[in-house]
C-alpha cells in the first residue's frame, strides 16, 4: 500500500520510567504492530511529563529509557516518525492559540483534573489543568485519522475533537477531526494487586527489569488462600488474567484446565507467568541491552524524527496563524 493511501495515526507517551506490561499491552504493542498498515507518528511527551517530573536527571533518564524501549520492541524509525515533543516548539504555540478559545468550565470537566480535586489536591499546577489543551495541540498539529488510546484517555480525544470543531467554526475549516482507536481486550491491564497496572500504584511488572527483579515482581502478585489441591476459578486470579494477555489460545486453555482440575497452586501459575514473560520478551530484552549504550545512535534517531515532524508542524502552524490574523503576507 502506498504511503499516501495509508491512514495516519499519532500517539504520545509520557517518559515516566521503565515501561511495564500495562504500557506495552495497552499502547506500545499497538504502536509497533500498526507500523505495517499506517503512517505512524509517535512522540515522547516530555512537555506533559513536566507536570509531575521536576528533576532534570530523572527527565533525561526516563526519556532515554523510553526511546530505547521502543527501539528494542521493534519501532522502525525509517517508517515511524519518532520524536521528542519538546523539540517542536510549535506544540506550545498552538496550545496558546487554543487556550484563547477554550472556556474554563470545559477544562474543569476533564477526568484528570476532577480526580486531582477529589483527592484533595488543592494546589495542582496550571499545566495539569491545561493538559487537555496541549494534548489537543499535539494531536491536531499532524492531522491524524486515528488516535490509539486506552479507555481512560477517550475523553481527552473527545475534547481534542471539540477544540478542533470550535476552531473550525470560528476561523474556517482547518483541522481534521480524529477518531479514537480503542482495543477493548487490553484496555485495562491488571497489576500485581489487581488494580489497573500503574507506576503510581507501585503494582507494575517491568518488562526490561533484571531477571531477579522481574521474578520478585511476578511472585508478589496477590492471590487468595485456596489450597493447592483444590480447583480454582482462573477468571478470579490476577496471575491468570495477566498470563492470558501474552499466551496463545492453546496455552490459555491448558492453564484454565490446570486451575479447574486442582493440584495446581498459585506458585505454579506465577512460575508459568514468569516463564511466559521471559519467552515473550526474550528478543526485546536482549536488544534493549545492546541498544542502551549506543547513546549517539538513539539521540540521532530522535533528532531525525524531530526534523521530519517540524516540517509538518511549521506548515500547520503557518496556516493557523494566517487564519487567526497573525500572518498578513
Amino acid at each position: 500500500m502506498a504511503a499516501e493511501n495509508k491512514k495516519r495515526i499519532l500517539s504520545g507517551v509520557q517518559p515516566s520510567g521503565r515501561p511495564h506490561l500495562g504500557n506495552y499491552l495497552g499502547a506500545m504493542r499497538q504502536h509497533i504492530e500498526m507500523q505495517k498498515d499506517f503512517e505512524c507518528f509517535l512522540f515522547i511527551a516530555d512537555l506533559h511529563a513536566l507536570t509531575t517530573v521536576h528533576d532534570a536527571k530523572q527527565m533525561q533518564t526516563n526519556t532515554y529509557d523510553l526511546a530505547v524501549s521502543y527501539l528494542a520492541l521493534g519501532l522502525n524509525p525509517e517508517t515511524t516518525i519518532f520524536f521528542k515533543q519538546s523539540d517542536i516548539p510549535q506544540h506550545a504555540e498552538l496550545c496558546w492559540i487554543f487556550d484563547c478559545l477554550v472556556k474554563v468550565p470545559f477544562l474543569e470537566r476533564a477526568h484528570a483534573w476532577k480526580d486531582a480535586k477529589a483527592k484533595g489536591k488543592k494546589e495542582e499546577s496550571v499545566g495539569l489543568f491545561n493538559y487537555p489543551i496541549l494534548q489537543a495541540a499535539d494531536i491536531l498539529m499532524y492531522q491524524p485519522d486515528l488516535i490509539p488510546v486506552g479507555k481512560d484517555q477517550k475523553q481527552h480525544i473527545e475534547m481534542s475533537r471539540d477544540i478542533a470543531e470550535t476552531f473550525n467554526r470560528t476561523f474556517g475549516e482547518t483541522f481534521k477531526i480524529p477518531e479514537p482507536l480503542i482495543k477493548e481486550e487490553v484496555s485495562v491491564v491488571p497489576g500485581t494487586d489487581g488494580q489497573k497496572m500503574s507506576k503510581s500504584y507501585g503494582n507494575t511488572i517491568d518488562i526490561f527489569a533484571e531477571d531477579n527483579e522481574l521474578k520478585k515482581q511476578v511472585m508478589s502478585i496477590v492471590t487468595d488462600s485456596i489450597p493447592l489441591e483444590e480447583p480454582k476459578d482462573p477468571k478470579k486470579c490476577h496471575v491468570f488474567n495477566i498470563y492470558k494477555l501474552l499466551a496463545t489460545k492453546e496455552e490459555i486453555k491448558d492453564m484454565e484446565n490446570k486451575y479447574k482440575k486442582g493440584g495446581f497452586g498459585y506458585g505454579d501459575a506465577k512460575k508459568a507467568l514468569l516463564a511466559k514473560i521471559l519467552e515473550y520478551f526474550k528478543e526485546a530484552r536482549e536488544k534493549y541491552k545492546t541498544i542502551y549504550p549506543q547513546k549517539e545512535m538513539v539521540y540521532s534517531i530522535l533528532e531525525n524524527g524531530s526534523t521530519k515532524a517540524k516540517v509538518l508542524a511549521e506548515k500547520m502552524l503557518k496556516e493557523v496563524k494566517t487564519k487567526v490574523g497573525y500572518i498578513t503576507r
